[in-house]
């Protein structure tokens, strides 16, 4: 820690490498409120809105507050600051508003994106948009990248001036079991007979990682019989708060729980009271098709790193056990990294804000991967399609309009359009947009069914 509040000190930008559960979103910027080493306000940045609340709400009682008094935070929303906030925990698509609402980031001395090694568009915007204000605008900003998994030599080669710290942090040995699934074996039933076997022999609770919704719900339906002091909570980011919250939170004395979790609890969660992690190896990832113009939900393999987060999260309070429902041989086959989000993504909503920016081309900013030219294309003539950029990429009028909003293009283009049509179709895209907004599925398969009748 020494070393690092002395990089702050001495550098506007800095990398911090550190292993799950070291304290990189905890421990680290509570210091940095505590030592008042910062004088301006710190932005921290995570890639999910239960992380930024979560986060918010722990660090705030380290300093027995409330919050939005000294710590707050700011998702989709929910806003939760105040005149006397000086650290606030953003989601990354929040940070890229506030960037285009004040380039100069007003009071603002510290930008911290945590967990950058998921490099989602929004972040590896918001860093684009960040060192652009670095550069231009404000030089004493400082920007701090984190993860337990960062590509340390491209970060470099994107910040050659940035101090790089490396800390191990304090986490406890993790013992690994690979059970490969069978050529026959079906992934719930496989899953479900290995959660079984460990909560009767091993103690503590567990985190059993799977890609989807619809995995998470098979597997809950064949964990029915467990021991009566066991609870079975689901954890995916259409749960509301308060569900989400009785996943993470302990459990009670006397009980344990088995949690069932998309890679939402893959970084920036601590479920108390877990030793058992069962890693199915798989996530769900948007990929975008250029050909088709669709942008669909594909089913892949993790990559190593996202492998090393997820068995981490067994080795927080005491020495844990990762089981693997695939081989050693399998992993080593992965990637280092994830696949960023702006190579395989849907481009129109970048395109936007690069216009909005400022930007003619994506390639006058910094990036670490510079967004496909094929990409930007293709979302360019979309938006012009949509009426929202003229022949020249600017905005129109409608443009204008949609981008205030804060919604993918083609659902902004739509409501404003349907402002002045049938209500019908208003109806529609506002069922759509409020139903994807509160994650309700369900609430919106039946709006769309009603309109249909």
């Amino acid at each position: 820690m020494p070393d690092l509040l002395a990089g702050v000190e001495t550098h506007t930008q800095l990398i911090l490498k550190a292993a799950p559960g070291a304290g990189k979103s905890t421990f680290f910027p509570l210091q940095l409120v505590k030592t008042k080493a910062v004088q301006g306000k710190i932005i921290m940045l995570e890639p999910r809105r239960l992380a930024a609340r979560n986060i918010a709400t722990y660090l705030a009682s380290q300093l027995g507050e409330k919050v939005g008094e000294s710590i707050g935070f700011r998702v989709r929303g929910e806003s939760k600051t105040s005149s006397a906030t000086r650290l606030e925990i953003v989601t990354e698509g929040i940070m890229i508003r506030m960037i285009q609402t004040d380039p100069e980031l007003t009071g603002v001395e510290m930008v911290i994106f945590d967990e950058f090694h998921e490099r989602s568009i929004h972040a590896d915007t918001a860093l684009a948009f960040s060192l652009e204000i670095q550069e231009a605008l404000r030089d004493d900003l400082k920007v701090i990248v984190m993860s337990a998994t960062l590509d340390q030599q491209a970060l470099q080669s994107l910040l050659p001036e940035a101090k790089y710290v490396e800390s191990q942090g304090r986490t406890f040995p993790v013992e690994f079991r690979y059970q490969p699934l069978g050529t026959n074996d079906y992934l719930a039933p496989k899953m479900a007979n290995v959660i079984r076997c460990l909560m009767e022999k091993e103690s503590g609770s567990l985190l059993a990682f799977l890609p989807g919704v619809s995995a998470i719900k098979q597997v809950e339906a064949q964990l029915e019989n467990l021991a009566s002091d066991i609870d079975v909570c689901p954890l995916y980011g259409q749960l509301n708060f308060s569900q989400q919250q009785k996943a993470i939170a302990p459990s009670e004395k006397g009980r344990r729980k088995v949690v069932l979790a998309t890679n939402i609890a893959e970084t920036s969660l601590t479920i108390e009271g877990i030793r058992l992690v069962v890693d199915s190896g798989l996530e769900r990832v948007a990929k975008f098709d250029l050909k088709t113009g669709i942008t669909k939900l594909e089913q892949v393999k993790i990559s190593q790193s996202s492998a090393e987060q997820r068995a981490g999260r067994a080795g927080r309070i005491e020495e844990g056990l990762c089981v693997r429902l695939y081989s050693e041989t399998q992993l080593m086959q992965q990637p280092a990294v994830p696949e960023p989000e702006i190579l395989h993504s849907d481009l129109s909503s970048l395109v936007a804000e690069l216009t909005q920016w400022g930007a003619a081309n994506a390639d006058e900013l910094q990036w670490l991967d510079i967004p496909p030219k094929a990409s930007v294309e293709q979302a360019k003539q979309l938006l012009q399609s949509l009426e929202l950029l003229d022949s020249n990429g600017q905005f129109t009028a409608l443009g204008k309009q949609a981008q205030r909003l804060g919604l993918e293009p083609r659902i902004a283009s739509m409501l404003i359009k349907a402002q002045q049509g049938s209500q019908a179709m208003l109806n529609v895209e506002c069922c759509y947009c409020c139903c994807r907004f509160i994650g309700r599925a369900r609430a919106q398969c039946h709006g769309f069914s009603a309109f249909a009748t």
